[in-house]
């Protein structure tokens, strides 16, 4: 019963848009209107408004990270072991996937799976966070970039704890990143797809 109020509260944070919220507190238009309609910080971005773009980014970021903190700290108390955490590290992402109070629009997660992965552990993040990085810095592609380290970062947990439980979270986590950036994909294979830092039309 306990893992299931994790994982349901897990899902419940996950669910909060941070970009659909920071653009209504800016005076911003709707992320799901513009741009790639997608409500995450990149989308954000091409508003042109910086501020909103990075708190969205942190607000993302900060709720996979709350999650899996909570049920490391706080879990074991409540019979919360390691399936119960990767339980609640795959629900606070779905939860941005689908979030429950936006009519299940969400974003594609990118920031909140580098949260859980901090969350993790914070060596697993920082090592996907550098590849991001990297590759971003490189192409100016933020969906190439994404897709690049979710590919990495099941690799990543595999050379610093083995095979576990969650392991199979961050697999998990990384097929539904993928998933969701089926569109980029396409748009990068057609040289269509925008840069960071352009602007909506």
């Amino acid at each position: 019963m306990n893992m299931v109020l994790f994982t349901v509260a897990a899902y419940l944070i996950g669910s909060i848009s941070f970009a659909v919220v920071v653009s209504g507190l800016f005076g911003l238009a709707d992320p799901r209107t513009y741009g790639s309609k997608n409500p995450g910080a990149t989308n954000v971005l091409r508003s042109g408004n910086k501020k909103a773009a990075a708190l969205t980014l942190l607000g993302d970021g900060f709720k996979g990270w709350l999650a899996v903190w909570l049920a490391q700290k706080y879990g074991p108390q409540y019979g919360i072991d390691d399936t119960g955490i990767a339980l609640v590290a795959i629900a606070v992402f779905v939860g941005h996937l689908w979030p429950v109070f936006f009519r299940f629009v969400g974003g594609k997660g990118v920031a909140t799976a580098l949260g859980v992965l901090l969350g993790l552990n914070g060596w697993l993040g920082l090592a996907t966070l550098v590849t991001w990085l990297v590759v971003a810095y490189a192409f100016r592609y933020s969906s190439l970039a994404a897709l690049v380290a979710s590919i990495f970062a099941p690799f990543y947990y595999g050379l610093l704890f083995g095979t576990d439980v969650k392991l199979l979270a961050v697999l998990l986590m990384s097929g539904l990143l993928v998933y969701r950036h089926r569109a980029n994909i396409a748009n990068l294979m057609a040289g269509k797809e925008s840069r960071i830092g352009s602007k909506k039309k």
